[in-house]
């Protein structure tokens, strides 16, 4: 999270503010970092059959790590070189998503497998919400220390973020497996290792499948924001960069809280009401929805809009459709006898890459063709900002219908 922050959101706005680039370069540049996860199935069933699923996580956060200083490098060079820069970029973002990819997907699959399936709902809960952390803290922080702004200076930080991002990250998951080796070797073994019988077998799943269309359609409706956010607080209220990125901050401190809210009070509703998970995932996009909607009057209203308290109530509205998605879809991981956890983890972790990947280039590209024929900046994030809420709508009306089972409802018990 703490890495992933900074190449979504602050050097999206260096390039387009700073840079004065259009903002389809670091739409494209983002797009192809999910792109490349579309082999996250792959490297998941690559963890299915080997002995832990540690080598491909640590990895992941190193080759992370090694493409997020390499794109702070490449944007600085865009300023004196810009086909160099961009050439470099693009190495750098290839990196990003497959390390995202492979350390991801291998962490949601080590969940699904090693926690108590009672414990599940919690234990997805607590991650992404040190995920989310990691945006609000590194924003917050990286934020006030951006001003006044350099390239030298961006580079540095991002040096050191990444640095300390890595390290904690190898600390926390070294040991884990080690107790597990043996029985994880017997179970590879007897594991079916064709990758496309595996893959067949999972999108014949009927939950897996329905699962995977909401996951895309949702994601889809939340992409733009991430890459539009900054550069709308910029252009349209004047932010400057520090500003913006703590901005970006306000907005995932809303999505933890959201998380948290679902985490606490939705697991004692759950006790007595088993379509809770479901209920919470509708609401929350109904809630994205409107808060959308209400930024995009916002910015029509101009500099006397409380920006920063309506980016919170998007968070928030994120936050609780989100770890609803996600409690979900540690239960359906492991529906199925066997060690499939990593593969169903990669398809709907695919299909979220390629809605990010698609929703984020085309936020990007109707605001550029937006000003080109409107010339106000204002009515053309308004634009995006409706596209997204009607996606939601769409989103909340595929979680209505989910039908998901009781016993995986119920699974939110005892989180």
């Amino acid at each position: 999270g703490a890495m992933v922050v900074l190449t979504t959101s602050t050097l999206n706005r260096v390039m387009v503010i700073e840079l004065a680039l259009a903002a389809m370069l670091p739409g494209a540049l983002v797009a192809l970092h999910y792109a490349v996860q579309i082999t996250r199935p792959r490297m998941g069933h690559s963890s299915d059959t080997g002995r832990q699923r540690t080598p491909w996580i640590i990895g992941g956060l190193i080759v992370l790590a090694l493409g997020t200083i390499g794109a702070s490098i490449s944007t600085a060079l865009m300023a004196t070189s810009l086909y160099t820069g961009i050439l470099f970029a693009t190495l750098s973002f290839v990196l990003i998503g497959l390390g995202v990819g492979a350390s991801g997907t291998s962490l949601l699959a080590l969940l699904a497998s090693r926690v108590d399936e009672h414990r599940r709902p919690a234990a997805a809960t607590i991650v992404w919400v040190m995920m989310i952390a990691g945006f609000v803290i590194t924003a917050g922080v990286a934020g006030a220390h951006l001003d006044p702004f350099s390239m030298g200076l961006l580079i540095k930080i991002t040096c050191i973020v990444s640095l300390i991002a890595v390290s904690v990250g190898v600390l926390a998951i070294v040991g884990i497996e080690r107790k597990f080796v043996h029985v994880e070797q017997q179970v590879a073994r007897q594991e079916n290792t064709n990758f496309r019988a595996a893959l067949a077998q999972t999108w014949q799943d009927d939950k897996a499948r329905q699962f995977t269309i909401f996951v895309f359609v949702s994601m889809l409706a939340y992409s733009a924001q991430d890459l539009i956010l900054e550069p709308f607080a910029g252009s349209v209220f004047n932010f400057t960069p520090g500003e913006s990125t703590q901005l970006a901050g306000v907005h995932h401190g809303g999505v933890l809280l959201g998380m948290i809210f679902v985490a606490i009070v939705g697991t004692r509703l759950a006790k007595r009401h088993p379509g809770t998970l479901q209920f919470f995932c509708v609401s929350g996009c109904i809630a994205s929805a409107c808060s959308l909607a209400v930024l995009a009057y916002g910015g029509m209203v101009g500099s006397t809009f409380p920006l920063k308290q309506a980016v919170f109530a998007l968070g928030l509205s994120n936050g609780v459709f989100a770890v609803a998605a996600i409690g979900s879809m540690m239960s359906l991981a492991s529906t199925r006898t066997g060690r499939r956890e990593g593969i169903r983890m990669g398809v709907w972790g695919a299909a979220q890459a390629v809605a990010f990947g698609l929703g984020g280039f085309a936020g990007t590209a109707m605001i550029d063709v937006a000003r080109a024929f409107i010339y106000s900046d204002s009515i053309a994030y308004a634009a995006v900002f409706a596209t997204q809420a009607i996606l939601f709508v769409v989103s909340a009306w595929l979680a209505a219908n989910l039908g998901m089972q009781t016993k995986q409802l119920h699974s939110i018990e005892s989180a």
